[in-house]
This record gives structure tokens, sequence and C-alpha cells, in this order.
């Protein structure tokens, strides 16, 4: 390999369109950009979804229902069968499964699900439960604490 015969890797380089240069490049004079108006004016253009002030496609169409995002919650979840990992006769609580790796962080707070058996009889506490979970977990001999 000599210096001549060096290139950059292919694809690296992108061939910059040289704007202004004479009528014989093909973008000599307005540049690509036509005659006057709105985009051929520096930093010119219109925002995105914009129709040219027909009234936008977002505000045609009808609104209907009702976001309840601002007050809702949301809950970190755990199912029945996952609590199977603890000793007989533990109290689950928001400490002992953030050490087990169960949960990584609490949001608004734990609810428990009732999908898969519990084997185990433990002293379950979280914020909420759903009725299977609260049956399953009391049919194992254990005992349910709402937060």
């Amino acid at each position: 390999m000599k210096l001549h015969d060096l290139k950059p890797a292919e694809g690296s380089k992108k061939n910059r369109k040289r704007v202004g240069r004479g009528i014989g490049s093909g973008k000599g004079k307005t540049s690509g950009k036509g005659h006057k108006g709105q985009n051929a004016r520096s930093g010119g253009g219109v925002r995105p979804l914009f129709e040219g002030g027909q009234t936008p496609l977002f505000r045609r169409l009808p609104k209907r229902g009702f976001s309840n995002a601002r007050f809702s919650k949301e809950y970190s979840i755990i199912n029945v069968k996952d609590l199977n990992r603890f000793d007989n006769d533990t109290e689950v609580s928001l400490e002992v499964l953030k050490e087990s790796g169960l949960i990584d962080n609490v949001k608004d707070g734990i609810k428990v699900l009732g999908d898969g058996t519990l084997e185990k009889s433990l002293t379950v506490k979280a914020h909420k439960f759903t009725k299977s979970a609260v049956e399953k977990i009391e049919a194992a001999g254990g005992k349910v604490e709402v937060i």
C-alpha cells in the first residue's frame, strides 16, 4: 500500500451538493429553491402537519373519550407464582421484594395479581391485590395486608 492508494472507507463520506456555483452546475442562481416564496427564504418552510392554512386533520377529527393520565396511578406488578421463591412464614414487604430483585422501582405502589399458584404460607404486604390473588394467598394459609 502506498500513500497515493489511500482512500476513505466506502460510504463514509457524502458528496456535498454545491449550490450557487453557476448555471452549468444545474444548481446555480436560485440554488434549487425556485423563485421567492417561503421555502426560498433562509429559515423558511412550514412546520410538520401544516396544511397551507386549511384546517388541519387533527382539528377536523372529532374528539372523544376521556384521559385520566394526569391523575392515573401506575403500579409495579407481581404475580402470585413469583412469591414461591420466599420461605414459609416470611413477611413479604416492599424492601424484601426490592432486595430479591422482583421489582426495580415501586412507581405508585405494588399490585399483586393472581397468575399462577402459591405453595407457601406468606404474609404479603402490598398496595393492591386482585380478588384471585387474595383467594390464592389465603388458600395457601397466608395473610394479605394492604399498605
